[in-house]
């Protein structure tokens, strides 16, 4: 599938060394003020190219608005992006035509639909993700209208841990550590993978602040559900935490419920949600992403007729995929929150008896 959202849908096409990418999102209320400037902001945090922890591939990612949007508002239909590529060098893949790279969708894709888009993976490159971004900025847009907001950092990188959570250092970070005090150490282990042709592991921990009660539809369209859908889906993500996590599985109850009172709960074990919906508390995850595949290391593989092979990948790849993958998640938070909250207005008869009057 290549669509996601109920009442806001997005689809993304394209693939890594196609002609362009993009995204058509459906479903956005009309009158929403559309910040380009903005929207193109998002995807220069998440665009390659910035730095020496990231892929040298250089794209402008400069996106295009080609409907749904009349004098910077939109209309209501759906809202058509484009982002065309200018940096590829397919030639770089040549060698691994009829070889799987060790990590990648290569193989599964292959297996799955009989066809293969060799060059840099085709539809299942992280490339794809920077129509999510553009997805993403527009539901920014609509939650900055009711005071939500939705932050990100990185929390770890190749087991470097944070010790504090400070999105506004993240904000200034090159590789948007959250710890300061963490952010050189962190840089560091990425370059020694870099130089020694091989790649790192990192945590994005996401935070959405003002998020009001109610957002989840159980059973079986929880919050916290499609959360973790939402950035299992990104490219290397592995695993994904609610508030505390796995951590809550070792706690007592009585250590793991989060007390109540009259302003509010004492502490947020929960991550701000409860039975699938939220609860007013801030809502935070920890999205863990495993190191990037694509390495410069000799490796044994198959080709796609089942020979055994040593081969040695080319190309240019991020050392780290967790840093802009950051990004990402930041827009698929965005995007899942958007959806619930138009969701939830139908939730009670009285909402809708006075949307009518």
């Amino acid at each position: 599938m290549n669509s996601f959202g109920q009442k806001i849908k997005f689809s993304t096409f394209g693939e890594s060394h196609g002609r362009a990418i993009g995204c058509l999102l459906d479903g956005i209320p009309a009158g929403l003020d559309i910040d380009e400037e903005f929207i193109q902001s998002e995807l220069d945090r998440r665009k390659p190219g910035k730095s020496e922890f990231e892929t040298a591939r250089k794209e402008e990612d400069k996106v295009e608005i080609l409907s749904g949007v009349f004098e910077g508002k939109s209309t209501g239909t759906p809202i058509a992006m484009v982002i065309y590529n200018t940096d590829q060098k397919s030639r770089d893949y040549s060698n691994i035509k009829d070889v799987f790279r060790p990590g990648h969708a290569d193989f599964t894709y292959f297996y799955k639909y009989g066809i293969r888009d060799y060059r840099g993976g085709g539809r299942s490159s992280a490339r794809e993700t920077a129509a999510r971004v553009a997805a993403g900025a527009i539901a920014k847009l609509m939650l900055k209208e009711l005071d939500i907001e939705v932050l990100s950092g990185i929390c770890e990188v190749d087991g470097i841990k944070s010790e504090v959570f400070d999105y506004d250092a993240a904000k200034k970070s090159i590789i948007y550590s959250l710890d300061i005090n963490k952010e050189q150490e962190q840089k560091d282990a990425i370059l020694k993978a870099k130089h020694e042709h091989d790649s790192v592991g990192g945590v994005s921990r996401v935070l959405i602040k003002g998020a009001p009660k109610g957002l989840g539809q159980p059973l079986y369209y929880k919050l916290d559900a499609i959360l973790a859908d939402a950035m299992m889906g990104i490219n290397a993500v592995k695993a994904v935490e609610i508030g505390d996590g796995v951590l809550s599985a070792s706690l007592k109850g009585s250590k793991n419920n989060d007390e109540i009172r009259a302003d509010g709960f004492v502490t947020n074990h929960s991550g701000g949600i409860l039975g699938g919906i939220s609860n007013g508390e801030d809502i935070v995850m920890n999205i863990y992403f495993k190191p990037t595949p694509s390495i410069f290391k000799e490796q044994r593989t198959v080709t796609t007729k089942n020979e055994e092979v040593d081969f040695s990948l080319k190309g240019r790849h991020d050392p780290c995929v967790a840093i802009r993958g950051t990004i990402v998640c930041e827009a698929m938070a965005a995007l899942v929150i958007a959806d619930m909250l138009l969701l939830n207005m139908g939730s009670q008869m009285d909402r809708v008896v006075k949307y009518y009057e």
